[in-house]
């Protein structure tokens, strides 16, 4: 297939807010490359993704800064690019820079003007076509034929659409025996959120008993052992295994052979309270001298059983049997509002951030953030993406300051900015301008964003400087009121920055609907 194929389904994709229409050409496209014999289906479901398959390319903005002359006709297949990303990602050592520039100029010197505009955007993340991974999921169950449920779950166990694409064209049976597999990390049970335990309780419970699990202020860790070999990865499934011994260690001197858990490590001052969470999140940088305590609170396999559907109360005892009392995370069951809210209480002076509530009857539903697993904080936070910084003035002048914040938006696959409005001709295809915030930086903060933005910058507009949407921020706030001038519908109030989250992905920020259930209701 040539990759001019994919180019042109990617600008139709993002000529149309219709999701329909998204489907209809993700799937046309899926199709014609299960068909083909050169094997391109994998890559081509990431490239309609707007992904590479590589992890890593070392290419960023500057080293795509300036391209050879785009060609004139278009010859690339996407087998091409994508042994041609394969060298550029296995690039290093000494004279590694030059041989890349190299690379990038005989990869986009056969691509056209177009094909170059796209390959500079799948580089670095600014493919802007509003084709989230759960717009391809629903493209290749429209392709193949096959459920889309069946599709989103073989996705979810499997570690990514990309790997069960072909699985999808052999039908229901070969999506079905794509299950948990002990030693491959699957996508994690996500928490959705409410502004109180009394409302948590009903969301989660609707009056029935709930687990109340403290919410620790951690790296959320899955933890594989089969026999002695052990697996710890991130929610973003990344291997961290040699940069947490501890946790392999606890892991090795658990009662059984083979078992999956989920749980958080973090690091504890002397007094057993945690410490920062700077301090935690270091050790997937390799950082000495910061040592990390698991918890678990699910487990998803034990000895040969898959647990994943089992209701929470069976996979709870099955935790209990595993993982003693000083590796499990404090919970209690209640149907009590006043017995949660003493227990939020208990937690946030413990040096916690707030409390998890589950449903005691709900599966693992890996990958989903629903309302099974609802989080309360006290103080209100919501995870989003920055989308452009400004310069600041005064004692600020020289550091960028004021960062725009934007919000997922499932239903079209794009994102909304949460504040103040900006010119529409500034903001890139995508986006729907809302908000910005300054409050809460430091000084180490304001020279961290500084470095950092200016690396994913992707062009300016005056004292703005627009990124690529990236860098997740953890944003405080006193509350959400409703506005009719943005087209959100939603505004934050006194937001602050409370911390950058490496350890998210854009696709892991909280959504618009979620920022919707702060506003007030009517009778508030």
């Amino acid at each position: 297939m040539l990759l001019a194929d994919v180019v042109a389904t990617s600008a139709a994709v993002a000529a149309t807010r219709s999701r329909k229409a998204k489907v209809a050409a993700i799937a046309e496209l899926l199709a014609r490359a299960a068909a083909e014999s050169q094997g391109s289906l994998e890559t081509v479901t990431a490239y309609v993704g707007g992904a590479l398959r590589q992890r890593r390319t070392g290419l960023g903005w500057r080293g795509l800064s300036a391209l050879p002359d785009p060609a004139s006709a278009a010859t690339l297949t996407v087998a091409d690019v994508h042994a041609a990303f394969d060298e550029i990602a296995a690039l290093a050592g000494a004279g590694s820079q030059a041989a890349r520039s190299a690379a990038v100029t005989r990869l986009f010197g056969r691509a056209t003007e177009a094909e170059q505009a796209w390959l500079r955007g799948v580089v670095t993340g600014e493919v802007r076509q509003g084709a989230l991974d759960s717009l391809v999921q629903e493209g290749l169950a429209a392709a193949a034929g096959v459920p889309l449920a069946t599709v989103r779950r073989a996705a979810m166990l499997g570690g990514s659409t990309v790997a069960v694409a072909r699985a999808a064209f052999a039908g229901p049976d070969a999506l079905a025996a794509v299950g948990l597999e002990v030693g491959r990390p699957v996508l994690p049970m996500l928490a959705s959120s409410a502004p109180s335990v009394a409302e948590a309780l009903v969301k989660a419970g609707a009056g029935d008993p709930v687990a109340v699990d403290v919410k620790l202020d951690g790296i959320r860790i899955q933890v594989h052992r089969h026999g002695d070999d052990v697996v710890v990865a991130t929610r973003s499934l990344d291997d961290i295994t040699a940069r947490l011994p501890e946790v392999v260690a606890v892991a090795r001197s658990l009662p059984a052979t083979t078992f999956v858990l989920d749980g958080e490590a973090l690091a504890l001052d002397d007094t057993g309270r945690p410490r920062p969470f700077q301090e935690t999140a270091s050790r997937t940088a390799m950082a000495d001298g910061v040592v990390v305590t698991p918890y678990f609170f699910d487990v998803l396999h034990l000895d040969g059983q898959d647990l994943l559907d089992s209701p929470a109360t069976e996979r709870a005892a099955a935790l209990e049997r595993l993982v003693p009392q000083a590796h499990r995370v404090p919970r209690l069951v209640t149907a009590s509002p006043d017995e949660a809210e003493a227990f939020l209480g208990d937690t946030i002076g413990s040096g916690h951030e707030g409390v998890v509530v589950k449903s005691l009857s709900a599966p693992y539903d890996a990958g989903r953030r629903g309302a099974a697993w609802v989080k309360v904080k006290p103080v209100h936070t919501l995870d989003l993406v920055v989308l452009a910084v400004e310069w600041g003035s005064g004692r600020r002048r020289g550091w960028l300051s004021n960062i725009h914040l934007g919000a997922r938006d499932p239903a079209t696959g794009e994102l909304v900015m949460l504040g103040k409005t900006l010119e529409r001709t500034n903001i890139p295809t995508g986006w729907v301008p809302v908000g910005k915030t300054f409050k809460g930086m430091t000084d180490d903060m304001l020279a961290w964003q500084t470095k950092t933005f200016l690396e994913l910058e992707t062009h300016r507009e005056g004292h703005v400087v627009y990124v690529r949407p990236q860098q997740v921020v953890e944003i405080a706030f006193d509350g959400v009121q409703s506005s009719t001038r943005y087209s959100g519908g939603a505004a934050l109030r006194f937001a602050r920055v409370v911390r950058y989250r490496d350890d998210k992905r854009p696709e892991d920020a909280d959504t618009i609907e979620t920022v919707r259930t702060f506003l007030p209701r009517p009778e508030q």
